[in-house]
């Protein structure tokens, strides 16, 4: 889907680099370097999407955003971001944001949020998170769909509701778990951890302040049962892995304690 992008980033790097690679894709991109050139911009001109770093000099990148969705709400808004946190990134998705990736941004990554953006643009496909969106927040579907269907005179639609969407952000002390975005971070740094490594540790921060048994974990978060020698010796080994990639990345060696003949827990 070839869209009229606009970009808002303050490293002009990064700046170059998101133009260089849109434009190849055929977008037209168009580009500001701080908060108020993408004001101008935004209350003047009509975009498809746009990239928005969040911590921007001047006027900042919630404050775009949030002046992007009140002029243009059709306009699909990526937020991109160094550090993330849960406080930024669900005011981020309050203000209208399709989604929130981290800088650097993978290119494969941010390529398939625009193609997912520029998809749901769609009118019926924006009907139908709607639909499911007042699903959510009333629990009567049908006084609604019944509501939009006559108004509209528009076929039934078929209402899936989003697991995704439920319970989307975890937080136990420092770590902040985005079951979506299958990220977990820790002081605002993610961790760069394997499939079976987040569901380890996602399974600790859903059941933090308690102890999880080592059976128990490897039972929940792996779906398998085993011996109590064999459960304590595999979840040593991930563990020891866990604590050393949160090392590596924070310098903190406080987060999993272990509870000797019991299990683990996440400290708070």
């Amino acid at each position: 889907m070839v869209a009229t992008i606009l970009v808002v980033e303050d490293e002009a790097n990064i700046r170059s680099s998101l133009e260089k690679m849109l434009t190849q894709d055929g977008h037209q991109v168009m580009v500001a370097e701080n908060g108020e050139t993408a004001l101008g911009y935004i209350l003047t001109q009509t975009f498809d999407l746009a990239l928005i770093d969040l911590k921007l000099p001047g006027v900042g990148g919630i404050e775009v955003l949030a002046t992007l969705h009140e002029q243009s709400p059709e306009t699909v808004a990526i937020v991109l971001t160094a550090h993330a946190s849960l406080k930024t990134a669900v005011e981020a998705l309050r203000q209208g944001a399709h989604d929130y990736l981290f800088k650097p941004c993978n290119p494969a990554e941010l390529r398939e949020s625009i193609r997912q953006g520029l998809q749901n643009r769609h009118p019926q496909m924006r009907q139908q998170e709607l639909l499911n969106r007042l699903e959510e927040l009333s629990g009567n579907l049908e006084e609604i769909r019944s509501a939009i269907i006559e108004e509209h005179h528009e076929p039934p639609l078929n209402i899936v509701q989003p697991a995704t969407q439920k319970n989307r952000f975890v937080q136990a002390g420092s770590l902040i778990m985005d079951r979506l975005r299958h990220v977990i971070t820790l002081d605002g740094r993610p961790l760069r951890l394997s499939p079976t490594e987040f569901d380890l540790l996602a399974y600790l921060i859903d059941q933090s302040p308690r102890t999880v048994s080592h059976q128990e974990l490897i039972r929940e978060a792996r779906g398998y049962d085993s011996e109590p020698w064999e459960a304590h010796d595999t979840m040593r080994s991930h563990i020891y892995h866990i604590r050393r990639k949160i090392k590596d990345t924070t310098g903190r060696t406080d987060i999993i304690r272990t509870e000797r003949g019991i299990g683990y827990t996440i400290s708070r």
